[in-house]
């Protein structure tokens, strides 16, 4: 047993608690969220040289062995997500200190930041598929509430569309994992595994399959599931939407790519297959939503939705290098993604719209911000030597492998389409001078020096971190493909889990 997996969990949970009680101390309340997001990245490095070092690292949690008690798993996928929620956990607290307004900051964002970063951080280490569901949840109720803070139209209107749907997810969830619990009789990932594969009745196994696929599928809003999220990403304070953009979806990918490559592996040729199909359908729709778009944050959110054809592109070809394609491609995107939402923050209080034919000459003012733009959106789109690029290579060479024409087709047409989206950003926000009717107006909302900095220090980092992703992507590849191989043979992790009970 190793307590390193329970760090991530205890650090959210005790820093929200801390929150509530220093309810009314705002200013101390944005230095506990900074200081609570750091411990959290720090455990989230921790685990990660534990699992790299170790081998996969877990925790029976009351004693109680598996299968019967709650289990915390970390191989390297996992522990590669929860890393990624620790940076992205981190940039956006910070960001969040001057860009959260005091009404949000008076309702619980704080303290509902980091019960939503509990809840992301838990779907990625629970070894137990109901307690997935609880982890689903708890992100939830949570999101829900940030996203509806504030109570404006516009927001609701988003909210409501978010919370009925993913209920809807959520329904299908628990309805799966009872006819689950019903067909083996366990709800434990690893001996259930064990169950699927040596089992009778491949039918409903398929079954099974197609409910946890439409259920994984809302939440990481594939295609014809998505239709939610551009209806509500561009609603909420600016920073609720870089962490919703940058990790919300990817639990749903993360859960898609556990359970069929962990659990619903019998019957390939029909659920992978299908997944390639959804994959490259997703990624083609997403970005003609984009295209179609005038709106800063609409153009990114449907960008989101067309990423996630990418990111399950991989689990649909179902060998080592399209897996680990699938997890380079999922951490470049969580950088990226985050980081465009926090600089259109950064262009909105600059401007004060996010509407593209209000905006322009943010370059002449602005030229660190248009640089900081630059950096996340040719990487998005996949200019070499970003690491975009290399996450398209790794996924487009491994369809080729494969035979996969259409899907290595239609994965080179939709990055040309990417950057022609991002070339409308820059063209109409930053390239083109200011509206007649802003002429000569300085900025919208001037920040002091101290606020400036805060806004402008996670935007660095995350663009710093995409640089290094380009340049150091071998490193990046070779993680990821341990982690692929790991997925790909589940006998580690079943070893892992059951031990002498296997």
């Amino acid at each position: 047993m190793t307590t390193v997996v329970i760090y991530p969990l205890l650090i959210p949970f005790g820093t929200a608690i801390v929150l509530l009680l220093a309810w009314n101390r705002r200013t101390l309340q944005r230095v506990l969220s900074i200081l609570g997001a750091a411990l959290l990245l720090g455990a989230s490095l921790l685990l990660l040289a534990a699992v790299s070092r170790d081998g996969i690292q877990v925790m029976q949690m009351g004693g109680w062995p598996a299968p019967f008690g709650i289990t915390l798993v970390a191989d390297l996928f996992s522990a590669i997500m929860v890393v990624m929620a620790g940076v992205i956990g981190f940039a956006v607290a910070v960001y969040a200190s001057v860009s959260t307004d005091i009404e949000h900051e008076a309702s619980g964002f704080h303290p509902l930041y980091h019960i939503l970063l509990l809840g992301v951080c838990g779907s990625f280490l629970t070894g137990d598929i109901f307690n997935l569901y609880v982890w689903f949840e708890v992100m939830l109720i949570s999101s829900f509430v940030l996203i509806a803070l504030g109570g404006h139209g516009v927001q609701m209107e988003g909210a409501l569309k978010y919370v009925t749907l993913n209920l809807i997810a959520s329904a299908l969830f628990l309805a799966a994992v009872g006819i689950l619990y019903g067909v083996c009789g366990t709800l434990n990932m690893a001996e259930l595994s064990v169950a699927l594969a040596s089992g009778p009745g491949r039918k409903m196994h398929t079954v099974l399959a197609m409910l946890f696929f439409t259920a994984f599928g809302i939440k990481a809003a594939v295609f014809p599931l998505f239709f939610w999220l551009p209806s509500s990403y561009h609603t909420p304070p600016v920073a609720v939407s870089a962490v919703f953009a940058g990790l919300l979806t990817k639990v749903g990918v993360y859960s898609l790519i556990r359970v069929f490559t962990l659990l619903f592996v019998h019957d390939r040729g029909f659920t992978h297959e299908l997944i390639l199909a959804v994959s490259g359908v997703t990624m083609v729709t997403g970005v003609l939503g984009a295209v179609a778009q005038n709106e800063f944050r609409k153009i990114l959110s449907f960008h989101i939705i067309s990423q996630v054809g990418y990111m399950i592109m991989g689990l649909g070809l179902f060998s080592p290098l399209a897996l680990a394609g699938s997890i380079f491609y999922i951490v470049h995107h969580i950088i990226v993604k985050t980081n465009l939402f926090l600089v259109s923050g950064a262009v909105h209080a600059l401007r004060g719209s996010y509407e593209l034919k209000k905006l322009g000459g943010v370059f002449r003012s602005a030229p660190g911000l248009s640089l900081l733009f630059l950096v996340p959106a040719l990487s998005l789109a996949g200019v070499p030597p970003l690491s975009g690029f290399w996450a398209k290579l790794i996924l487009i060479v491994s369809s080729l492998h494969t035979k996969d024409y259409a899907i290595a087709a239609a994965a080179l047409v939709v990055g040309m389409l990417t950057l022609f989206s991002m070339t409308k950003i820059w063209n109409e926000a930053f390239w083109k001078a200011l509206p007649a009717e802003k002429a000569g107006a300085e900025e919208e909302s001037p920040l002091a020096p101290g606020s400036r900095l805060a806004l402008y220090l996670p935007m660095v980092l995350l663009a710093l971190i995409t640089l290094a992703l380009g340049v150091m992507a071998g490193s990046l590849l070779d993680l990821s493909l341990r982690a692929g191989e790991q997925l790909l043979d589940p006998s580690g992790y079943r070893q892992a889990v059951l031990g002498g009970s296997l």
